[in-house]
């Protein structure tokens, strides 16, 4: 197994456990997203990742159910491409030009893919009330990786300011509040 592979497999994993773990009418509660419902977090995910791979990358996402009806279907269906593109070396060996450069797709896969399932991990479960803790070496692994490029970050539009949290805060929080969110507000409401 790569080490590509392997990474997704753990961070892909915890995000599959939080959308099964989400009840029917917490699909509906407020995420930490500013104007998303925690079904949104999923749309977000199953929409950017085929859209974004199926250009210049050339992967093939076969349609899954709609978000509304079946968010887990709907996940588990760009799971499933994801997961077969890695463990695939003529595909995750192919080189393509991205928005971040050029790449491999297990490379941006890496990159992208799994940071963005590991903050919507913690954005699933606090909109869901679930276990909010994230495997800490991905945790740590991408807080090291993200700091150089604050600036790049925030001037994308994609990420909110960073948020003030204690010095001895953990790792965990720091990394969330670096990517624009509040962990250690308690519960969401509608109003916020």
């Amino acid at each position: 197994m790569s080490e590509y592979l392997d990474r997704y497999n753990t961070i892909a994993g915890g995000f599959t456990a939080r959308v099964s773990g989400v009840s029917g009418d917490a699909w509906e509660n407020p995420s930490p997203c500013a104007g998303w419902v925690a079904r949104d977090i999923v749309g977000h995910v199953v929409g950017w990742v085929p859209s974004f791979f199926s250009g210049a990358a050339g992967l093939v996402f076969e349609a899954g159910p709609a978000i509304n009806d079946d968010p887990m279907g709907a996940w588990l269906q760009v799971d499933a491409t994801l997961r077969s593109s890695l463990t695939d070396p003529h595909v995750a060996g192919r080189a393509f030009d991205g928005p971040p450069g050029r790449m491999t797709v297990e490379q941006s896969i890496d990159m992208i893919v799994s940071g963005d399932l590991l903050i919507h991990t913690w954005d699933l479960a606090r909109a869901a009330g679930l276990d909010e803790r994230l495997d800490p070496t991905q945790v740590h692994r991408m807080f090291e990786g993200v700091q150089p490029y604050d600036e790049m970050l925030r001037s994308s539009g994609q990420y909110g300011p960073r948020v003030v949290v204690p010095d001895d805060a953990d790792e965990q929080t720091k990394l969330l509040a670096f990517m624009g969110r509040n962990p250690l507000q308690l519960g969401l409401r509608a109003s916020d």
